[in-house]
């Protein structure tokens, strides 16, 4: 009998391999997203993002069987205003996008004008999931309100935070993104993460020089967030690199649904697992 993925770690990885700084060709990511979803890992993988340039370009079109209900999450990365066109080029491929990630804005921009179109794309589709990519720059707060007040009205729309990148200040400190996990619990609005998230616990680039979150310590920390720890608490887990802390953390709620956050992308499959395995919160391998 295979090895079942725990509760609290459903979907947390989407699929980015096309993505920095894996940067696949379209043709092998598909080939092995499927590999993904037949292996005895599959409960932890969400689905494949693709970028919308691709996709509405037509980069899908004879490598999808329309009848295996191909599912994507498709990333704007063309403009809010093209969106509609993305989407629409699925529908010949049979293809269905789970969820439309896209950003609202530029470090130091108003979020709450791209944030307005976004939320009206949100209630022309159907049971597909907006997440708003916000900077943690100006005008935050105010767009975490929006998003809430949308959800709240009953569009599937919620935020999306980069937490790496290119540059030293594309990493929030462990206090700034604590603040952004306990502001949406505040208004009990989920959130993904992208970039930065390559290993579970906290660590130091020794090529770049770069600290970066570990995702194991953003599921020990959203866990404590949701128990009601202040900002500070939330903060000390996301800092901590004692390896045992973090995991006993996750560890006695590995049966529970994972709250508040949705996930994050990964552009390998494997290295997050083999974290998992390696810290014993995924049981690798076959059962007998």
């Amino acid at each position: 009998m295979s090895t079942q993925v725990p509760r609290l770690l459903t979907g947390l990885v989407d699929d980015a391999a096309v993505f920095p700084p894996g940067n696949a060709a379209l043709p092998d990511a598909v080939t092995a997203h499927r590999r993904h979803r037949d292996a005895w890992y599959a409960g932890l993988v969400g689905p494949l993002l693709l970028p919308a340039s691709e996709i509405e370009d037509g980069a899908l079109h004879g490598r999808v069987d329309p009848s295996e209900g191909f599912v994507i999450g498709l990333i704007g990365d063309t403009g809010l205003d093209r969106l509609p066109a993305a989407l629409a080029a699925l529908t010949p491929d049979g293809v269905t996008a789970r969820q439309v990630e896209a950003p609202v804005a530029k470090r130091g921009e108003d979020p709450q004008p791209g944030l307005a179109e976004l939320v009206a794309l949100a209630g022309r589709l159907d049971d597909t999931a907006v997440y708003a990519e916000i900077p943690l720059t100006f005008g935050l707060m105010g767009a975490l309100d929006a998003l809430a007040d949308a959800r709240a009205g009953g569009l599937p729309v919620a935020a999306k935070f980069r937490t790496g990148g290119l540059a030293a200040e594309l990493f929030p400190t462990p206090v700034e993104l604590a603040a952004v996990i306990c502001a949406c619990r505040d208004r009990d609005l989920p959130f993904k993460l992208t970039a930065g998230l390559h290993h579970a616990i906290r660590h130091r680039d020794p090529e770049t020089g770069f600290t970066h979150h570990g995702f194991v310590n953003v599921l020990a920390a959203t866990l404590a967030a949701v128990d009601g720890a202040d900002v500070d608490g939330v903060a000390e887990l996301l800092a901590v690199t004692d390896v045992v802390r973090v995991v006993e953390a996750a560890r006695g709620r590995r049966e529970a649904q994972r709250p508040l956050w949705v996930g994050y992308g990964s552009c390998s499959i494997s290295e997050p697992l083999t974290d998992l395995i390696r810290l014993g919160l995924v049981n690798g391998g076959f059962e007998s």
